[in-house]
């Protein structure tokens, strides 16, 4: 720690008399939110001093309670009317809130930050039409906005989008990207790709998609242009989806049936990161063909262990990918097709990428995005 840090560390213990109090609503815990959660509130106390408290549901309190002086335990589920009275009574004697997520208590009368990390609610044609987005989504998000003392999000681009849609002040909005887990490095490609056949029945060389399911994602044109590549070129990797999504996955089992793709595309819900680290480093590419993304943490883990990425050319995409991936239009399936025949048809190509790859994932690093919300917290500490 600087001599600046401990200074302002101690400023604050002499102002309140002892250690700021922090509370998080550490809740949501699984998808990319979760592990931006967990790495947040897994990491703060090397900061600085500080009481730290994370609020999370029953069944949760083992995997936070080793970095927190205190857990509580809130019963009220996402997005419901209870935790906009649970949260701000678990949080009422705290000096901050921070809430990753725009479900964030309006009648918290203290300082709160949120986390805001995309607008795919109000930017996302699909999305903004539902039920949840017009009547819950929206509104909140624009109420959130203005109510929140700070607002934290994970890109450039979502920050514009923020500034633009919820018409905040350009003082109130940082930017602060993910980081990429040290748990995810390059294993040996044979081997990882092995180790994932035999843990979902199928052999030989894939393709990689790691995300939820949801149409903004559009797996469905992955899946389309996964068939069209098959239909002109001499390939023979699978399709391998990995995601968590009830809803959405018969609908697209039954889309890559209607292609002919049954035992080419192969679904498996989410699973642990160690696994993970192996079914990205046994891949000959990893594509995030999504509409719409405030980040795309699928990108940077696959680089860490080494796999090319393609991935859209739209959203936050190139500003997280940069120079290290392939692009394509994620509106046209040709365009997703070719970016992956000039990935998979070439290893001079996939070299390139790999290296590009691996140099570009430790510029992302968890250590300096929980820093950097320590300082934006410091502010209002103050």
């Amino acid at each position: 720690m600087s001599s600046t840090t401990a200074d302002k560390t101690v400023s604050l213990r002499f102002h309140h008399g002892q250690s700021p109090s922090i509370v998080i609503d550490g809740r949501w815990l699984s998808t990319g939110i979760g592990t931006y959660t967990f790495n947040l509130i897994s990491r703060l106390k090397t900061c600085g001093d500080m009481r730290l408290t994370a609020l999370t549901m029953p069944g949760q309190e083992a995997q936070l309670a080793p970095f927190c002086d205190n857990v509580k335990l809130v019963t009220a589920s996402m997005y419901s009317i209870r935790e906009q009275i649970e949260i701000p009574l678990a949080a009422r004697n705290s000096d901050l809130l921070h809430v990753p997520h725009y479900n964030a208590p309006l009648c918290h009368r203290g300082t709160m930050l949120v986390s805001i990390h995309d607008l795919t609610h109000i930017l996302d044609e699909t999305f903004r039409r539902t039920m949840k987005s017009r009547v819950y989504a929206q509104p909140m998000l624009r109420l959130v906005a203005r109510r929140a003392d700070h607002i934290f999000t994970v890109s450039a681009y979502s920050r514009r989008q923020i500034l633009e849609h919820l018409r905040v002040a350009e003082s109130k909005v940082t930017v602060v990207p993910n980081g990429v887990s040290s748990n995810f490095f390059p294993e040996s490609r044979n081997a990882a790709q092995l180790q994932t056949g035999r843990s979902f029945g199928f052999d030989g060389p894939y393709i990689l998609y790691v995300g939820n399911l949801k149409p903004h994602k559009n797996v469905s044109g992955l899946i389309r242009a996964y068939a069209l590549l098959r239909s002109r070129a001499q390939l023979d990797h699978k399709l391998l989806i990995v995601g968590n999504d009830a809803v959405g996955r018969p609908l697209l089992r039954k889309t890559a049936s209607e292609l002919g793709l049954n035992g080419s595309a192969v679904f498996v819900p989410g699973v642990p990161t160690d696994l993970l680290r192996s079914i990205y480093s046994g891949a000959d590419l990893t594509v995030l063909p999504s509409f719409e993304e405030g980040f795309g943490l699928p990108i940077i883990e696959s680089m860490a262990c080494g796999t090319p990425v393609a991935c859209s050319s739209t959203a936050s995409m190139p500003e997280v990918a940069g120079p290290a991936a392939e692009y394509f239009d994620p509106h046209d399936r040709e365009s997703i097709a070719n970016a992956m025949e000039r990935v998979l048809l070439s290893e001079p190509r996939r070299q390139t990428l790999t290296e590009l790859a691996l140099e570009r994932a430790p510029t992302f690093t968890w250590e300096a995005c929980v820093r950097k919300h320590y300082e934006i917290y410091r502010n209002y500490l103050n």
